[in-house]
C-alpha cells in the first residue's frame, strides 16, 4: 500500500520544515520499498524559495486524495493564512485526507482553516503567546514536541517536524522501522523533555546565561539526587550565594528548577512511550510513582495515566 503524502509549501517557507519529513518519509520507504509517495504542492507550481533561497519544485494543488497533508511553517505563512483559495484547498485536502499535520508556523494556517477548533496543538514556543492570542479556540499546549488530536497533528518548531514524521511513520510501519529511520537520521527515536528545555529554560537563562553550563548538566541527571547543596558545589559557589543567584538569574528556586526540568521529561515520556509509570518516576528523579503523581496534579491538572490516556486518543 502507497501512503501520498503531500506538502503544502509557500514563498519564505523554512526549508528544513519541508525537508526533515521529506528525508524521514523517504528513508522509510528506503526500508519498505512503496510505502510513501512524496508530493510537493504550492498555490503557484513551479519553483518556491524559501526563506533561505533554496528552490524547491512544486506541483500545483490537487484535488487528488492524501493519505497525509503537512502543511510546512516559515516566515511565509502570514500569505497563505489570508488567502481564501489556500485555505479552501486546505479544508478540502483535510476532510479527504486520513490525517492532517502541520509544522511549526504552518499551524497558523490550520487554525485559520479552522482545524484546530477546540482541538489540542502546539507550534513554535515563540509563537505559542501570539498564537494563543489569536486563536482561543484552539487548546494549545506549548511545551509539547508534537500533538496528536484525533487525525490533525500539530509539531513545535522546525526540527520538531522529524519528531512528527518518526511518530506518524511509526503508526504507519510501526516501532521498530521508526526506530531504524531515526537511526538513519542520527537523532532520537523519542526526543527526551518537552520544547520547554528549549524555550522556558531557554528564558531563565539557559541560552548564554550565568547558569547555562549547570542547567545543561542537571538535564543529564534528573534521576540523580540534585540537592541545592549539589548544585552549588556544581556551580563552585556556596549554597546561599548560590540560591541567590540563581533565584535572581532564572526567577525561580532552584528546587523548582529541578522539579520543572523532570515535570518536562516525565511528561514526554509518559505520552511519547509505553514505559511504566513508575520506571518513568525512577528515570525521571521522582522516585516514587505517587510523588510523581501529585507533581503532575499541580502542573497539569492532570495525573500521569490520564495524560497517557489522552495523548493516544
Amino acid at each position: 500500500m502507497t501512503r501520498a503524502i503531500g506538502f503544502l509549501v509557500f514563498p519564505d517557507f523554512q526549508v528544513l520544515d519541508a525537508t526533515g519529513p521529506i528525508a524521514a518519509f523517504e528513508i522509510a520507504a528506503r526500508f519498505v520499498p512503496g510505502a510513501y509517495e512524496l508530493r510537493i504542492m504550492a498555490r503557484d507550481p513551479g519553483p518556491v524559495a524559501s526563506s533561505s533561497g533554496l528552490q524547491v519544485i512544486a506541483a500545483p494543488l490537487s484535488e487528488e486524495s492524501l493519505d497525509t497533508l503537512v502543511v510546512v511553517g516559515g516566515e511565509g505563512t502570514r500569505t497563505p493564512a489570508i488567502c481564501d483559495r489556500t485555505l479552501d484547498w486546505v479544508r478540502r485536502a483535510s476532510s479527504q485526507a486520513r490525517r492532517t499535520a502541520s509544522v511549526c508556523s504552518g499551524a497558523y494556517i490550520l487554525a485559520e482553516a479552522g482545524l484546530l477548533d477546540d482541538r489540542r496543538a502546539t507550534t513554535h514556543w515563540q509563537r505559542c503567546p501570539d498564537f494563543a492570542r489569536r486563536y482561543p479556540k484552539v487548546r494549545l499546549e506549548p511545551d509539547r514536541i508534537f500533538v496528536r488530536d484525533g487525525n490533525v497533528w500539530s509539531s513545535a518548531g522546525i526540527t520538531a517536524g522529524i519528531d512528527l514524521s518518526l511518530a506518524l511513520i511509526a503508526e504507519d510501519l510501526g516501532e521498530d522501522l521508526a526506530r531504524a529511520v531515526a537511526q538513519q537520521l542520527v537523532v532520537y527515536h523519542r526526543r527526551p523533555g518537552g520544547q520547554s528545555q528549549f524555550s522556558a529554560l531557554l528564558e531563565m537563562g539557559g541560552q548564554g546565561g550565568r547558569f547555562a553550563t549547570l542547567l545543561d548538566w542537571m538535564r543529564e541527571r534528573l534521576a540523580e539526587p540534585l540537592s541545592v547543596e549539589r548544585l552549588a558545589d556544581q556551580a563552585a559557589m556556596s549554597p546561599r550565594h548560590f540560591a541567590r543567584a540563581f533565584a535572581a538569574e532564572t526567577g525561580m528556586t532552584p528546587a523548582k528548577a529541578v522539579e520543572r526540568l523532570r515535570l518536562e521529561t516525565a511528561r514526554e515520556r509518559v505520552e511519547n512511550s509505553a514505559e511504566p509509570i513508575d520506571r518513568v518516576a525512577d528515570l525521571t528523579g521522582f522516585g516514587d510513582p505517587e510523588r510523581m503523581r501529585r507533581a503532575f496534579l499541580r502542573a497539569f491538572g492532570q495525573p500521569p495515566q490520564a495524560l497517557r490516556r489522552t495523548a493516544r486518543t
